[in-house]
């Protein structure tokens, strides 16, 4: 745990870069002065408020297949926050976790030669006047039985080991997935930057992590609008 960075993602992609960093390192963060979410946009949060995190591991299933495990790690994060909340908590695709349809949590990754980097933000005791935006929440807000980042970071990376040893040799969690999903089974937009959008059936999910549309598109990038 370090006080201040300015991105823990960052910091290990830099530690990973220079041949020092190895299989199941982890740094947290009490604040950070320039955190990244995804599509590299900025994330906020207050000194304490947040869960910051990124570990870095280096599976050996194929590499083709390593985009699920951004959504792996979402789904050991979403039956955590489930452990100490009554309200709903759902994945809307790619890597984000809600309470009540407001997120909490949002996960980024980032492949190396031989491995990945998984970072993770999770807004533990921030206020409403706290948040970044409306469509946000935390777990003081839900009313959460725990706000230890301490306790949440332990179970955590203890979860996700038992559940990652199990996908890297072969296990699917596409089941998994799908009964948390939000975006499955919605109409949605999908939006990238630089090209039209495009609406669809969130059909399924595939084994990398790809959404499938109903008409068959497989959209690997972007942003996803669930429409009502």
């Amino acid at each position: 745990m370090v006080d201040l960075t300015t991105s823990t993602q960052t910091d290990l992609a830099e530690l990973v870069n220079a041949g020092v960093a190895t299989n199941g390192d982890v740094i947290a963060a009490e604040f950070q002065s320039a955190g990244r979410g995804r599509l590299d946009r900025k994330f906020d949060a207050p000194a304490g408020g947040a869960l910051l995190f990124s570990f870095y591991i280096t599976p050996k299933r194929n590499r083709n297949d390593w985009g699920f495990l951004a959504h792996l790690a979402a789904i050991c994060m979403s039956e955590i926050i489930s452990d100490v909340l009554s309200a709903t908590v759902s994945l809307k695709w790619p890597n984000d976790i809600l309470i009540a349809d407001k997120k909490v949590c949002g996960l980024i990754s980032q492949a190396t030669t031989d491995g990945i980097i998984i970072g993770i933000g999770l807004n533990v005791a921030m206020s409403r006047a706290e948040l970044p935006v409306a469509t946000a929440t935390s777990l003081a807000i839900a009313e959460s039985d725990q706000l230890d980042r301490n306790q949440i970071l332990s179970q955590f990376l203890e979860r996700f080991n038992l559940r990652f040893l199990d996908w890297d040799t072969g296990r699917d969690f596409i089941d998994e997935y799908s009964k948390v999903s939000a975006t499955l089974g919605c109409d949605v937009q999908i939006e990238v930057v630089g090209r039209e959008n495009r609406i669809g059936f969130a059909q399924s999910i595939t084994a990398s992590g790809a959404l499938i549309l109903a008409d068959g598109f497989e959209v690997n990038v972007g942003d996803v609008v669930h429409l009502r």
